[in-house]
C-alpha cells in the first residue's frame, strides 16, 4: 500500500522551477548545535509546540536555539495563505487546541525567558482570523511569568473586521506585523494580502496602545530598488512604526519566488543609516535579520532609545 502525503506547497506544485543561485560568502553560515540548542528542542517537542524557525526553515536557528530563544508558532503549522516566499505549509488547518497557550506559557517559564516572540500562521478560516486565541496565549504568559516581555507577530486579519483588537486589549510589550515587500510586488509574493491593510493594522495598533513599541520587517532580492524600499520606510513611519528590520531573501526551494538579486552587506548598512535617519526608534538591517533575530536584545534597545527621545523631547 502506497501513502500519499500531502505536498507541503500545493498552491506551488504546477509553477516552473526557478534555479535556486549560489549564496555570497556573507550569507552561509556554519552549523551550530550545542547542548542548549538539543535542550531547547527537547522542550518544544515535550510540550508539543511549533517554532517557525524549523516551520519557515530559519538560517539563524542554531544560534537562536544555542541561546534558548525560540519563536514559537501558534495556532498550527499549516496556513490557509500561499506566499510565493514562505515555507511553511498551506493547507486546510486543524481545529484550534484550546491547550496551546497554557503549553506555551509553561515552555516560557521553563526557558526562563526574558523576552518572547509569538508568531503564527494566517487563520482565514477562523471567524476573528485566531486574534483570541493570540490574546489568549499573552495573558497565560503574564499569568505564569509576568517579568517576561512579550512579543506578537500576527497576521494581518484581513476581512475580519474588529478582530485584533483583541490582541492590542492583550497588550503585548512589541506588536509585529511584516510588510514582507513593496506595493507592487504584492501580488506576486502576497497574493492573500493587501499592502494598506497591513499599514493600516500597525497604524490602528499605535492609535489603541501608544505605548507598545510597534515594528515591522522587509525582505530585500524579491525584485525591489532602493526607491521602493524608501518609500516603504516613509509609510511605516507615517503609521507610527517604531522598529524596522530588513534582511536578505532567500529562496526555499525552486518552487518559491526566484531570487533577484543578493543585496550586499554594504547596501544593508546604507538601508539602516537612511532607515535611522527617517526617525525608526531602532533599526536591524543585515543580510542575516530576521524578524526575531536577537529580539531580546533589540527590545532592550528600543527602550533604551525612547527614554532617549522623550528626555531630549525628540
Amino acid at each position: 500500500m502506497t501513502i500519499q502525503l500531502r505536498p507541503r506547497h500545493p498552491e506551488k506544485a504546477k509553477k516552473a522551477d526557478s534555479a535556486i543561485p549560489r549564496k555570497p560568502k556573507w550569507i552561509r553560515r556554519k552549523k551550530i548545535e550545542s547542548e542548549t540548542y538539543y535542550e531547547t528542542r527537547r522542550l518544544m517537542r515535550e510540550h508539543d509546540l511549533v517554532t517557525v524557525c524549523e516551520e519557515a526553515a530559519c538560517p539563524n536557528i542554531g544560534e537562536c536555539w544555542s541561546k534558548q530563544h525560540a519563536t514559537m508558532m501558534i495556532m498550527g503549522e499549516v496556513c490557509t495563505r500561499g506566499c510565493s516566499f514562505c515555507n511553511v505549509t498551506t493547507g486546510r488547518p486543524d481545529a484550534l487546541d484550546a491547550f496551546e497557550p497554557g503549553r506555551v506559557a509553561a515552555a516560557v517559564k521553563k526557558l526562563d525567558l526574558r523576552h518572547v516572540v509569538i508568531t503564527s500562521v494566517d487563520r482565514d478560516d477562523l471567524n476573528d482570523g485566531g486574534a483570541s486565541h493570540i490574546a489568549q496565549t499573552i495573558r497565560a504568559i503574564r499569568h505564569q511569568t509576568p517579568e517576561t516581555t512579550v512579543e506578537v507577530l500576527t497576521p494581518d486579519f484581513l476581512g475580519k473586521g474588529s478582530a485584533a483588537q483583541q490582541v492590542f486589549d492583550a497588550a503585548p510589550d512589541v506588536f509585529n506585523h511584516n510588510l514582507e515587500t513593496v506595493p507592487h510586488l504584492y501580488p506576486t509574493v502576497r497574493p492573500g494580502a493587501r499592502y494598506y491593510t497591513s499599514l493600516r493594522l500597525l497604524d490602528d495598533a499605535k492609535r489603541a496602545r501608544p505605548e507598545i513599541f510597534t515594528k515591522s520587517g522587509l525582505m530585500v532580492g524579491l525584485g525591489e530598488t532602493l526607491s521602493d524600499v524608501r518609500q516603504v520606510m516613509d509609510d511605516l513611519r507615517a503609521a507610527g512604526v517604531d522598529f524596522l528590520t530588513v534582511g536578505q531573501y532567500l529562496q526555499p526551494t525552486p518552487k518559491h519566488h526566484p531570487i533577484d538579486r543578493f543585496w550586499s552587506p554594504e547596501e544593508f548598512a546604507q538601508l539602516e543609516q537612511i532607515a535611522r535617519s527617517k526617525g525608526f526608534l531602532h533599526v536591524s538591517a543585515t543580510p542575516m535579520t530576521r524578524s526575531s533575530f536577537h529580539a531580546d536584545e533589540d527590545f532592550t534597545a528600543l527602550k533604551t532609545a525612547r527614554q532617549q527621545a522623550l528626555a531630549t523631547g525628540a
